[in-house]
């Protein structure tokens, strides 16, 4: 069985008509009015119903949010960020983007906060945009989605400041909806309990429910890594085969090659995002039920009902729960269903 392709599984979590969803689409866009003209790209079908996901598809707070990120992208500008205003912020590799897919045809990032080597805040967010920005442009079309693999080599309490989590969560869930598919913690430490029922709070429930937990020594947990990575490119601090590790000048020269890129598009006159022209997207049935266990609860929708005019939405209050609940683990059928599966995937 394939990935699914195209939409994400969520997007049909109403079991609505290719027609229903059409007409939320032009209501949005009719409720945003002029706003619309300004980002055109930002306000095309595909990118209005990633809004309409985030928020179940209640128009007015899809809405809401979708004029809030056009305000956003206005002012804050990230398609202008180039590789020279960050480049120091890259140099321990916190966060780079991986030159392979995950076997659903993703973009994967890497990132690694025990690495941290910069106190600003500010700095420390313009480079997370300038790296999402960065995947997208190299997202399969098919797909819409990136995966982040997160690296807990050398992490402390200290690593991460809860000022800096709390802007980072605002952007990515406020201003990139239903970009993230998938968020694999790879050997958090025993500590990182107490920092995850702090983070907790700050996620949506259609993000935290996308979170799970990996353990190298755990062997459910590396059978599914299998699954989902070719071990072969995948590195070894995730459990693969791949020990070049993060080079800074190598990735550098991507980097500048993609804002060269993305420049010439944008002279251009072109909208359409860079992506690569073959992505193999081989799968499984069990790739197809971790999409189906990630989908969002239909149940978590905000409860904000404030009027177009206002910015300030509070952060979504969720009770916190054992992080151990959220470790990979697999059934006895699904088991069996990925021992099938690897012939074909190593194929």
């Amino acid at each position: 069985m394939s990935c699914r392709k195209s939409r994400p599984p969520c997007l049909t979590e109403k079991s609505l008509s290719p027609e229903e969803q059409q007409a939320k689409i032009n209501d949005v866009r009719r409720m945003l009015g002029p706003k619309a003209d300004k980002l055109p790209v930002l306000c095309s079908d595909e990118s209005i119903i990633r809004y309409l996901i985030a928020r179940n598809w209640n128009t007015k707070k899809a809405t809401k949010m979708l004029a809030e990120s056009l305000k956003w992208r206005l002012q804050y500008k990230p398609e202008n960020i180039r590789w020279e205003e960050i480049a120091k912020e890259a140099e321990t590799g916190k966060i780079y983007r991986a030159d392979y897919y995950d076997k659903c045809g993703r973009t994967v990032l890497i990132l690694r906060p025990g690495f941290q080597n910069t106190k600003s805040t500010e700095s420390q967010i313009k480079y997370l945009v300038y790296c999402m920005e960065n995947a997208i442009m190299h997202l399969n079309p098919e797909k819409g989605q990136m995966v982040w693999l997160i690296d807990f080599q050398g992490w402390t309490m200290s690593s991460i400041s809860i000022k800096v989590t709390r802007e980072t969560a605002n952007v990515l869930q406020n201003h990139y909806p239903e970009r993230l598919g998938l968020a694999i913690l790879y050997n958090p430490p025993k500590v990182f309990e107490s920092f995850w029922a702090l983070v907790k709070p700050f996620l949506e429930p259609k993000t935290y429910k996308k979170v799970r937990f990996a353990y190298s020594d755990d062997t459910q947990s590396q059978k599914i890594m299998e699954a989902l990575f070719d071990v072969d490119k995948l590195e070894s601090a995730f459990g693969g085969k791949n020990t070049a590790g993060f080079n800074y000048e190598a990735y550098a020269k991507r980097m500048r090659e993609d804002d060269a890129k993305k420049s010439g598009s944008m002279n251009s006159g072109s909208s359409v995002p860079i992506t690569q022209s073959s992505v193999a997207a081989q799968s499984h049935e069990v790739s197809e039920q971790w999409s189906e266990s990630l989908a969002p609860d239909p149940s978590s929708e905000s409860s904000d009902e404030s009027e177009l005019s206002s910015f300030d939405e509070p952060a979504a209050k969720v009770e916190c729960i054992d992080s151990k609940a959220d470790v990979l683990t697999l059934n006895s059928e699904d088991d069996a269903k990925i021992e099938a599966a690897e012939p074909k995937l190593q194929s």
